[in-house]
């Protein structure tokens, strides 16, 4: 169990650093797995950064909102204003706190990434979403409901796919599947992700154990 769930975060992490066209050097096998990793942890780092950045710059605005407000005989106007950018900073920190956990969490997947077992399933759930992505991608795209998946965040597609090959590919029984789904967006997405995950895996089993 626990080897699946850190395999499956090992390959979203490396899914993360492929472009959408794929990776020559990785499909020949010159880029190895610990590259993969540091680039990804490169990355997220500067995502953490970022995010920090967007709520420092929205709190800072909704307190100058604030302040204007104690200035004006209307202050109540600038309530509304206020509450949004308020609303904006939490979004950022939030989505920057769980980059930051999942961050965190790199160390403990390097040091495991040897593992042969991990490495191997890591390995061969990045390749199954590599191999099919096109087909995977028209089939969730069926269960969107008037949205496309490419109009989702990379990170919320990428759990999508992984989520889709562990049905297809890996006999993962559903209910696992989409909860260690959910449980990847509530590390690596946000509010609204987690909510879209959800949506489109349940509709996406109903569709898969109906056909």
């Amino acid at each position: 169990m626990q080897s699946r769930t850190l395999s499956r975060e090992l390959a979203l992490l490396m899914l993360g650093q492929i472009s959408d066209r794929g990776d020559a050097a990785v499909s020949r096998g010159e880029l190895a797995l610990d590259q993969l990793l540091n680039r990804a942890l490169a990355s997220l780092s500067q995502h953490v950064r970022e995010a920090l950045d967007r709520s420092a710059e929205d709190l800072q605005t909704a307190q100058q909102h604030l302040l204007d407000s104690e200035l004006q005989e209307q202050g109540a106007s600038q309530l509304p204003r206020v509450r949004q950018h308020l609303q904006e900073g939490l979004a950022s920190a939030e989505q920057a706190l769980n980059r930051l956990s999942a961050g965190l969490e790199l160390p403990r997947l390097l040091l495991l990434a040897d593992q042969e077992e991990v490495r191997r399933g890591a390995l061969e759930r990045a390749a199954s979403v590599l191999r099919q992505r096109e087909e995977i991608d028209r089939r969730l795209d069926a269960v969107m409901e008037g949205w496309r998946l490419t109009r989702l965040p990379r990170i919320d597609r990428d759990i999508l796919r992984l989520a889709a090959v562990d049905l297809a590919d890996f006999d993962t029984p559903a209910p696992v599947a989409c909860n260690e789904a959910v449980d990847l967006a509530n590390r690596y997405s946000d509010e609204r992700g987690r909510r879209m995950i959800n949506g489109v895996l349940r509709r996406y089993t109903d569709a898969v154990m109906s056909s």
